[in-house]
């Protein structure tokens, strides 16, 4: 069981933005461990529903007597301070702590805390780890950014030492855990509102790997130089992946596809045959993150037959190439990929699939990151055969920058292509309902609403 002895100095604990990814799953995690846990959130949802139901009661709006009771209160990043509830706990000195803060104390709870961070792969892989884990019935606490079928939802509360949790480099919140073990994925140009350079953002990764102890273990990309790279700055123990370099502990060799574009694939330890492995998820892609979930479970000694089991269980976490239906007897697929390299790894995918022609609908997903980025996602995205660009989600922005969805269109005709812009949801289904062939794909595309294309699309004959 778990440490809690640091956190019981508050029994009441209360949550604004408590819906959230993360802010639920710690919500569940504390009322496991006794704690008496209010929340208050903007909307009701699924989440807020699941809350209630475990006993956790969630105001939708503000709940100033919830405050009042409470010993300490967690809010999320995009909780203003002058939030009613915020400025209620200051008036009755009650302690705040930003949500990665008191996560960064749960991680000090347990023995084991394994982090999953990267650019890309974060949610997929954790997902991957966590379901290796489950199989070796060794019961894991979870903490992932996307609903897993698996656990039925974004975190499991479980009685082990390990704490399996997705890491996100995202104002270097990962920089507030405590990590036993890490994997890196990658690092790339991302979060420039932040960051501001890449220098900045391989710099945070220098830091998060100096907070491994000795005895802690490092998994890392060997095909990606700026990973490698990392092993300098630590004593734990570290272990290589790749699939272009076989200089590395782990590889991957003799890949084929089948017509879904799923990988089968041999993996050679210490340049030995270790086991063949074959997916339930597309892409070159899912190959790496499944090299990487197969390291770290190989230095947890679990069972080879429970990787392969439940690598091959795995379907995708949700909105991660997620396949919602048919239109016209065309598939549709939706993915969060939101970044260049992820709109590129996605059509990557796409191109192990059997199908007649591919149409994107791009949402593009903050000002600063398509301002910064314009070339690279308009370059990205001539991978399609279509192209249908939204207007940008401007999630935590204003539109300082001068870009719009325009921007992007004229790029991609100008690399010689057409891209056409329809902002209007209604009017983009209509498109594709008029325009899309028997055995085409249809990709949504990003990490704002895009998602609602997709389900507007299978429900509307």
């Amino acid at each position: 069981m778990p440490n809690i002895e640091n956190l019981k100095k508050y029994k009441n604990i209360h949550m604004i933005g408590i819906g959230g990814v993360s802010m639920s799953g710690i919500a569940a995690i504390l009322k496991n461990w006794r704690f008496n846990v209010t929340g208050s959130d903007w909307a009701h949802s699924e989440t807020t529903d699941k809350l209630n139901k475990m006993g956790i009661p969630v105001t939708i709006g503000h709940s100033i007597e919830d405050v009042k009771k409470s010993d300490v209160v967690v809010y999320s990043a995009a909780i203003k301070k002058d939030d009613p509830e915020m400025i209620e706990a200051q008036k009755n000195n009650i302690p705040t702590i930003e949500r990665a803060d008191f996560l960064g104390e749960i991680t000090r709870c347990f023995k084991d805390t394994i982090c999953i961070s990267g650019t890309h792969g974060k949610t997929t892989t954790t997902s991957m780890v966590s379901l290796c884990f489950l199989e070796a019935l060794t019961d894991p606490s979870i903490q992932v950014g996307a609903y897993l079928k698996q656990i039925d939802g974004n975190y499991k509360v479980g009685n082990s030492e390990h704490f399996i949790i997705e890491a996100c480099e995202y104002v270097e919140s990962f920089l507030k855990f405590s990590p036993k073990a890490e994997i890196i994925l990658n690092i790339d140009n991302d979060h420039l509102d932040y960051f501001k350079n890449f220098e900045n953002i391989k710099n945070a990764f220098i830091k998060y790997v100096k907070l491994l102890p000795n005895d802690g273990l490092l998994i890392i990309n060997g095909d990606d130089k700026n990973c490698l790279d990392l092993i300098s700055y630590t004593n734990a123990k570290n272990v290589t992946y790749g699939i272009k370099n076989h200089n590395v502990d782990f590889y991957a060799d003799n890949i084929s596809f089948d017509d879904d574009g799923f990988a089968s694939f041999d993996v050679y330890k210490n340049n030995d045959i270790y086991s063949s492995i074959s997916l339930s998820v597309p892409g070159m892609h899912n190959v790496l993150n499944a090299l990487a979930c197969i390291c770290l479970c190989d230095a947890y000694n679990i069972d080879k037959k429970y990787i392969q089991k439940a690598l091959k269980k795995f379907t995708g976490a949700h909105r991660r190439f997620e396949f919602k239906g048919k239109i016209n007897n065309a598939r549709i697929y939706d993915d969060y990929g939101h970044h260049p390299t992820e709109i590129r790894a996605t059509a990557n995918s796409l191109k192990n699939k059997k199908y007649n022609e591919s149409w994107v609908v791009f949402q593009p997903h903050t000002y600063s990151r398509t301002k910064n980025l314009l070339d690279d996602f308009a370059s990205a995205l001539m991978n399609f055969d279509h192209i249908i660009l939204l207007d940008i989600y401007a999630a935590r922005e204003t539109n300082t920058y001068n870009i719009s969805s325009q921007d992007l269109a004229n790029k991609i005709k100008f690399l010689g292509k057409n891209a056409l812009y329809i902002p209007n949801f209604e009017e983009c289904i209509n498109y594709l309902k008029d325009n899309v062939k028997e055995n085409d794909i249809i990709l949504t595309l990003g990490a704002g609403t895009v998602t609602e294309i997709s389900d507007l699309l299978t429900q509307k004959k």
